[in-house]
């Protein structure tokens, strides 16, 4: 089983956990109840974000069996046909779990599915890659909410809506500064994708400053200034060395950073911190798991 764990990236599924329980938080009156509700759609993020790992490498065989020998698909360790077979079972059980809610939620499910196909299938080799990705992450913070809301107008609107574009646009920013992470990459590229993701944070900053009746908005303030200095500090020095090893390892931290982001913004809509400490607590298993499976 190890070599299918290595194709799903395993540990990276945390991060979209955090964008159930968030978008769950923005467009639920602040709770995750009722979590049989909660947990199934969180069941559906999971396979349509597995599906994406998946089909990842399903389509970049050519170029791993080059840069990624050693990834499951090229090492020979899993067919191509069992990962397509595997990929496609995650989509179908995303996609159909999903639809049985009300229609926001499968209309999102669906645009998901068929936006993770499009990056991954050729988008990604595009100059629209970080974007696609980006929407992806969009889509799926829309889905956590997607449950509650009785018509896609009430889904996609504030504050909701601006959460889910700063997250989005944090992901366009790391999806670019992985574009090359299998060889040296071009400092101007990957300071160009840190700047994308200080966007994706001062989004989330000036929705904080201007929409009223939120819970403790300087200390949420504070706690997001803490995670955009140690973001931004390692990532200078990732860029410094711009070597593979600096910035697969920089990913990573971003990884782990937006979880904390989510957390962070959590907190901010509900003034809750047992729920923030919670959604941050899903750092630890990728900061375990990872230490054995690879998040990039």
């Amino acid at each position: 089983m190890f070599p299918y764990l290595q194709l799903l990236r395993l540990p990276t599924v945390f991060t979209a956990m955090a964008d159930i329980v968030l978008g769950r938080m923005l467009l639920n009156d602040r709770t995750l109840e009722p979590y049989p509700e909660f947990l199934i759609v969180l069941a559906a993020s999971c396979a349509l974000y597995l599906s994406g790992m998946v089909f990842n490498d399903v389509f970049d065989v050519a170029q791993d069996s080059l840069e990624r020998p050693s990834r499951p698909i090229p090492s020979g360790r899993v067919t191509r046909r069992n990962a397509a077979m595997l990929g496609s079972a995650l989509m179908f059980a995303g996609v159909g779990t999903a639809a049985t809610f009300n229609g926001p939620t499968m209309i999102v499910a669906m645009a998901l599915g068929a936006m993770i196909l499009a990056y991954d299938g050729y988008l990604k080799r595009t100059p629209l890659g970080p974007i696609a990705m980006g929407s992806c992450r969009f889509l799926n913070v829309m889905l956590g909410g997607a449950v509650s809301a009785e018509s896609l107008p009430q889904l996609f609107a504030m504050p909701q809506l601006i959460v889910a574009i700063g997250l989005g646009v944090y992901i366009v920013g790391v999806t670019w500064f992985a574009r090359t992470e299998a060889k040296a990459s071009e400092r101007n590229q990957l300071i160009g994708a840190l700047v994308v993701v200080n966007l994706g944070l001062v989004t989330l900053l000036g929705l904080m400053l201007t929409w009223p009746n939120q819970g403790d908005v300087q200390r949420t303030l504070f706690l997001l200034g803490i995670v955009a200095l140690s973001l931004n500090m390692r990532a200078v020095s990732a860029i410094r060395v711009a070597t593979p090893v600096a910035v697969q390892y920089m990913i990573k931290i971003f990884l782990l950073n937006y979880v904390m982001t989510c957390a962070v913004m959590v907190y901010w809509h509900t003034g809750n911190g047992v729920a923030a400490m919670l959604t941050a607590c899903l750092v630890i298993p990728p900061l375990i798991i990872s230490r054995v499976i690879a998040m990039t």
